[in-house]
């Protein structure tokens, strides 16, 4: 299954929120929809889900519009929409009966998320005596109940604690394993990194850049390097304007072009205790920070 935003526009009043987004999510990967809060993130899900539409563009799946009797959407949102005094079992099979479930096939899958989440004892239980990494898991299952074809998931790992995030992780990698489409919107970009497959980094209402991460990794311009060493002040000195220090103490050598890596890793290695040299390859962070970190 491919899911395609194919050049979205859309407007409130005088305010554009979308110009032309495209971006195109495969099935049995993940893949990072980011951006800064007001880029246009929530409203091109919102969108997606059909709560409004577009202006102009299209949603496709597999070529043609999204017919969205034959596909479900699972959706997880920031903020948390439950019901805090109703009781867990009740708005659990509430909420899959809304998404087409017969109210015995909405129990049967209900029961079995709430088995895998670890959270059976709760069923009976109103919603606000939960602990808020426990909510987050039963807002989770409203997501997942329906078995839906697309997944989307906005700060999934919110108020969660490393258990209970290990064990959401293993339930995303099931769901990719299935092959269905898991997009995820977060601003905690080392889950996106060990998870997405593919990212779109909207600025301002525009796709700043999308794509394959390890392309877009790759196709950064190779002209810096990093050097783990035990002479670290030595080559500060020697190299100054060039050459920073980074957080976990490797040094940051900025070169002329890329041509020139190879000669300076062979002068480095000729002249000083070097344990490790590498062309610099970005982290997601990184990324993020120079296509989102200014609006275009």
């Amino acid at each position: 299954m491919v899911l395609e935003f194919k050049n979205i526009n859309k407007s409130f009043g005088e305010k554009k929120v979308l110009k032309g987004v495209s971006f195109v999510a495969e099935g049995g990967k993940a893949f990072g929809l980011l951006g800064r809060n007001g880029a246009g993130k929530t409203t091109s899900i919102r969108i997606l889900m059909n709560v409004f539409p577009a202006d102009s563009g299209e949603i496709l799946v597999d070529g043609k519009p999204i017919d969205y009797q034959a596909i479900g959407i699972g959706y997880l949102p920031e903020e948390r929409g439950l019901y805090p005094k109703k009781t867990i079992m009740t708005q659990l099979v509430y909420f899959a009966e809304l998404k087409g479930m017969t109210a015995k096939d909405a129990a049967k899958s209900v029961e079995y998320w709430l088995d895998r989440l670890g959270m059976s004892e709760y069923k009976n239980k109103r919603l606000d005596t939960l602990s808020k990494g426990n909510q987050q898991k039963i807002q989770l299952i409203t997501a997942l109940a329906h078995n839906p074809h697309i997944v989307i998931l906005d700060e999934p790992f919110s108020g969660l604690d490393p258990v209970n995030a290990m064990l959401l992780k293993d339930v995303v990698k099931e769901q990719i394993a299935q092959g269905k489409i898991v997009l995820f919107s977060s601003h905690q970009m080392n889950y996106i990194e060990e998870f997405c497959d593919s990212i779109a980094i909207i600025n301002a209402g525009k796709i700043a850049i999308s794509g394959d991460l390890h392309d877009i990794k790759r196709n950064y311009v190779r002209d810096k390097l990093v050097v783990s060493t035990t002479t670290p002040e030595a080559i500060k000195a020697d190299l100054v304007n060039t050459c920073t220090e980074r957080e976990d103490g490797s040094l940051l050598i900025q070169l002329t072009s890329p041509e020139e890596k190879q000669s300076m890793m062979e002068w480095l290695v000729a002249n000083y205790d070097i344990d490790e040299v590498k062309v610099f390859e970005p982290s997601l962070n990184d990324i993020f920070v120079e296509y989102a970190g200014e609006q275009i």
